[in-house]
């Protein structure tokens, strides 16, 4: 290491002193060198990217604009998150086959009593005031003749003389169902309102009708590019700003279900959305100590939404799909058997996996093609990659036998969609964890299947991200290519998210980074969080009914996301990778070039705790035009930002000088940074 040998002396030898004055070591020097001129592997678009899974709310009360909960009545409760009063019967015989459930609302028999249905939303009903909101409902009048729902948004707490906040109305007529819809503009900005219905008669002169309702649902007007099923806002934007290069969903542990039945089945998450049936979803009852019992998914965020949001953010969808094998960490290999589908009954299962390609890249003759097509797509989505499995695994003779569970079933998918699609990417797994027995079982297997890529996952503490920085340095290159699909650092004791854990994951990254020949893919998660929520921690983006912040963790992806590069450059302190070893200070480094830019790229993550100076060489660059610098830090390494303070801690750009093709700047202690200079 080519250091300031005075300050090395001073820091190994009065150490005692040192203490004694600011408990703080001597400032070291470190010398950085950059090979500009050996640009090496390439940088894949797919490299850094987004995650999706539907827990913590990320999807119903989250991302998917929807503000009604159970809005078509299926939730095994009927009325779970309706309150009911006057004269109202729930019924199924509806008019969408798969929700066939509707309520019934007649007359309640007095002239001084109300008929009607409240709605609580997802941990209320919010609203900005002046926002337009978008309602609609099917209905009708099953007896003939006519009616009028009278809908508000009321504050069922207020100290004022109405609970009423913003009211609209909707007539209906005739026996046969119709959509109705209207606009509603509300007058204050709360979270915690509810949405009721009253019916009355026409006109309040005409005698109460009874009338039927289905499906009753609110969006803002403003939804992500004002889709009528359509996006949060914010939450799409936030998304869209980190210029993703793949987007994965819908999820992990939601694809196997805790149950077979339970699993994510894409072909009833598209068609018309009133159609779509609910889903228990495989978050309700994991975690007794933060139970939401209500929590099921509506499929209105359903693979047409996600292919279309992979299309606006202009990065590779990559969908996963259920192997058959439900949750293993759930269900015993004893009870194989009996919650896993056998080998010989697979069948279906692939043929929805090779549907779904047709859904996606077909044209609209075909009969999946031609689905997407009446949703408004004629196009295709241009599917290129796809997931079989999400955290599964074979068994070995200490663990319950030489019994290849995942291995078995995903060799006959790949060997249809090999046949069938032989360009397409399939993408494997080496099961829940990012080492021990079952992924040195799983990762010598994927070679053998020849998948394309297979998924790690590892949500590990500090010390495993410090101490792992030489993690796929040694990786095999001649198998299949790694997609870091679910990672994030989990304090020791302090499960959430914090300034220090958001660090080490970009010292971390740079290992990845470094070894783009082998690693294409890397996407933190979990994603997406409600305040009122949530069930894991920590999370990328957190949001409540009317704001939503970016974590640290957020804005260390967009840092590599937008400054990616083209191709790795070898990067050394002393001769070696910079990758958080003994004698490096607690320094992390990466180095790229981007050739459409021009720009030369250099991420430093300093996790020790002092500050540094460092003296970045690049070699043969023949001096520089311009740099500048986008820092990191915290001095509180247990802050983040929150609702309150959004940006509380956010990345910092500054010019900084250059002295022919040397930058020379200090780095403070527990600080990230990205060095961005050109010729």
């Amino acid at each position: 290491m080519k250091t300031n040998f005075a300050s090395f002396a001073v820091l190994a030898l009065g150490a005692m002193t040192l203490a004694s004055c600011d408990n703080q070591p001597a400032e070291p020097i470190s010398e950085l060198l950059v090979e500009a001129n050996q640009p090496g592997a390439e940088i894949k678009n797919t490299m850094y990217g987004i995650f999706f899974e539907d827990i913590n709310y990320a999807a119903d009360g989250g991302l998917y604009a929807e503000m009604i909960k159970n809005r078509s009545f299926e939730f095994p409760q009927a009325l779970m998150g309706w309150q009911a009063f006057g004269k109202v019967e729930v019924r199924n015989d509806g008019p969408f086959k798969r929700n066939p459930h509707y309520v019934r609302l007649s007359d309640p028999g007095h002239p001084h009593k109300r008929t009607g249905i409240e709605n609580e939303g997802f941990f209320g009903i919010a609203t900005k005031a002046d926002a337009t909101y978008r309602i609609s409902l099917w209905a009708r009048c099953p007896n003939g003749g006519k009616s009028t729902l009278l809908i508000w948004l009321t504050d069922n707490d207020s100290m004022g003389e109405t609970q009423e906040t913003a009211s609209a109305r909707i007539d209906v007529e005739g026996k046969e169902w119709k959509k109705y819809s209207t606009e509603i503009t509300a007058k204050v900005t709360a979270d915690d309102l509810a949405f009721r219905i009253f019916l009355r008669g026409f006109d309040e002169k005409e005698p109460i009708v009874a009338t039927d309702l289905e499906h009753i649902s609110m969006f803002p007007k403003d939804t992500w590019k004002g889709r009528e099923n359509g996006m949060r806002a914010d939450l799409a934007q936030a998304l869209c700003d980190l210029k993703p290069g793949v987007f994965r969903f819908p999820g992990g542990c939601i694809v196997e279900g805790t149950n077979l039945e339970q699993r994510y089945q894409w072909k009833n998450s598209v068609g018309p959305v009133e159609n779509r049936p609910i889903n228990e979803n495989r978050w309700e009852n994991t975690f007794p100590h933060r139970l939401y019992p209500d929590y099921h998914q509506s499929y209105g965020l359903g693979f047409f939404e996600f292919f279309q949001l992979c299309e606006d953010f202009g990065c590779e969808p990559l969908p996963v799909i259920s192997c058959g094998l439900a949750c293993q960490f759930q269900n015993e290999i004893k009870d194989e058997a009996k919650v896993h589908v056998a080998l010989r009954d697979l069948k279906p299962y692939i043929q929805d996996a090779l549907d779904l390609v047709e859904f996606a890249n077909g044209s609209a003759d075909t009969k999946w093609g031609k689905v997407r097509a009446e949703m408004g797509h004629p196009e295709p989505f241009n599917l290129h990659y796809l997931g079989v499995g999400n955290e599964q695994w074979d068994y070995d003779e200490a663990h319950g036998g030489d019994n290849p569970a995942f291995t078995s079933r995903l060799k006959l998918f790949s060997d249809a969609l090999r046949a069938a699609y032989p360009d397409l990417k399939l993408i494997g797994t080496t099961g829940p964890n990012s080492e021990g027995w079952d992924f040195d079982l799983l990762q010598p297997r994927m070679k053998e299947l020849k998948v394309d890529l297979y998924d790690e996952h590892y949500y590990r503490n500090e010390e495993w991200f410090l101490s792992h920085g030489h993690r796929y340095d040694n990786y095999d290159r001649e198998g299949p290519a790694v997609f870091a699909g679910e990672y994030a650092c989990h304090g020791k004791g302090k499960k959430w998210n914090h300034f220090e854990t958001s660090l080490y994951e970009a010292a971390h990254m740079t290992g990845i980074e470094r070894n783009a020949d082998i690693v294409h893919m890397a996407t933190y998660a979990p994603l997406f969080a409600h305040v009122k929520g949530w069930q894991w921690r920590p999370d990328m983006i957190w949001f409540d009914g009317l704001r939503s912040m970016k974590s640290v963790s957020y804005y260390v992806q967009q840092l590599y996301c937008h400054h990616k590069g083209t191709n790795v450059l070898p990067i050394t302190l002393d001769g070696k990778v910079v990758a958080g070893d003994e004698y490096q200070n607690g320094l992390f480094a990466s180095a790229v070039v981007d050739k459409g830019t021009g720009e030369y790229i250099v991420k430093v993550a300093n996790t020790s705790n002092f500050d540094q100076s460092l003296s970045v060489r690049f070699n043969d660059l023949e001096g520089i035009s311009s740099a500048r610098q986008i820092l990191l830090h915290s001095d509180d390494l247990d802050a983040d930002n929150t609702l309150d303070e959004p940006e509380k801690i956010v990345p910092e750009e500054s010019s900084i000088s250059a002295n022919g093709d040397v930058i020379n700047v200090k780095l403070k202690a527990k600080t990230f940074a990205v060095y961005i200079v050109k010729k």
